[in-house]
């Protein structure tokens, strides 16, 4: 990374896929709630600011004993009334989680589970299909060719996994013919452990799209409650106010600028911090001023 480099706006390739994406995601998953008009005023926010990655998965809208599927439900509403808006998304869901289970990616259910987020969705095809959270009791073999059978039905663009370990990648990798075009981890400037555990570095390795989750620490950045958020927030905010852009689109750009390319998924439901996330592309980041924030994360200097 040199000095006064910036992460730009431009489309990259989602991996291996060959399916181009924006540098920064939407997630639904705060998304089952609203009506039909608040969510397409959502999209068209996220739109707007350039994204065009939507990511959204059947568990989002459950609330320990309902709402399963309430996101992709909303979303299907929201297309049926909105004639040609799928067109202008890419459009990413995830499945596997079977509460209160808690995890299934047996081959049955995974083709259950892709056929019912497809009809609450209403739409024939999603471009990205991930597995939600590894399944301790399928074994690797098995979901290769559940994802497999995904693509060559036409149903799915290109497969992925979400909160998989570095060794749960390389064992599912082993069985696929077909490459995965994603990973998706939770990584943030509070939580670093893609970059520890060599995640990041398989990803890059690998050509893997990074879709990061929880970029701002699960609202930490937004309002720190320890010292060590408040290290981070207290670095992050000395780029926010050199660049004049808000502190999320620091947190946002600090993790674009890892060269594994990670596109973070914006989770707010507000449209005006949604039109916020071009300031992420502003920055111009120095070594100095990216290890300053991961020297506050880390609670400790650098070796």
């Amino acid at each position: 990374m040199s000095y006064g480099w910036r992460v730009t706006p431009d489309p990259r390739p989602l991996g291996k896929s060959g399916i181009m994406v924006s540098p920064i995601a939407w997630g639904m998953w705060r998304f089952g709630h609203a009506t039909v008009t608040e969510g397409r005023a959502l999209i068209e926010a996220a739109l707007g600011a350039g994204v065009t990655l939507f990511d959204t998965a059947d568990i989002y809208g459950f609330d320990g004993s309902g709402g399963f599927g309430d996101a992709e439900a909303l979303l299907g509403r929201i297309f049926a009334e909105s004639p040609g808006l799928r067109d202008r998304l890419v459009l990413a869901t995830k499945g596997g989680i079977t509460p209160p289970v808690p995890y299934n990616s047996s081959p049955a259910y995974l083709v259950e589970a892709l056929d019912a987020s497809l009809k609450r969705m209403r739409v024939e095809r999603v471009e990205l299909y991930q597995i939600h959270r590894p399944d301790i009791l399928t074994h690797p073999q098995e979901v290769a060719r559940a994802l497999e059978d995904m693509v060559a039905s036409g149903k799915v663009g290109a497969i992925g996994v979400s909160n998989y370990t570095l060794a749960q990648h390389q064992a599912l990798a082993r069985f696929l013919s077909v490459p995965l075009a994603s990973t998706q981890p939770e990584f943030s400037p509070l939580h670093l452990e893609p970059i520890t555990s060599g995640l990041l570095d398989h990803a890059m390795a690998e050509d893997l799209a990074v879709l990061a989750w929880s970029p701002l620490g699960g609202g930490r950045i937004g309002a720190p409650q320890d010292s060590r958020a408040h290290a981070v927030c207290t670095a992050l905010d000395a780029v926010a106010v050199e660049h004049g852009v808000s502190r999320a689109a620091a947190a946002y750009g600090w993790v674009m600028a890892h060269p594994a390319r990670a596109i973070p998924i914006v989770g707010t439901q507000n449209p005006a911090r949604i039109a916020e996330l071009s300031g992420a592309f502003t920055i111009n980041w120095t070594r100095q001023s990216w290890y300053d924030v991961l020297v506050a994360a880390r609670g400790e200097r650098l070796p």
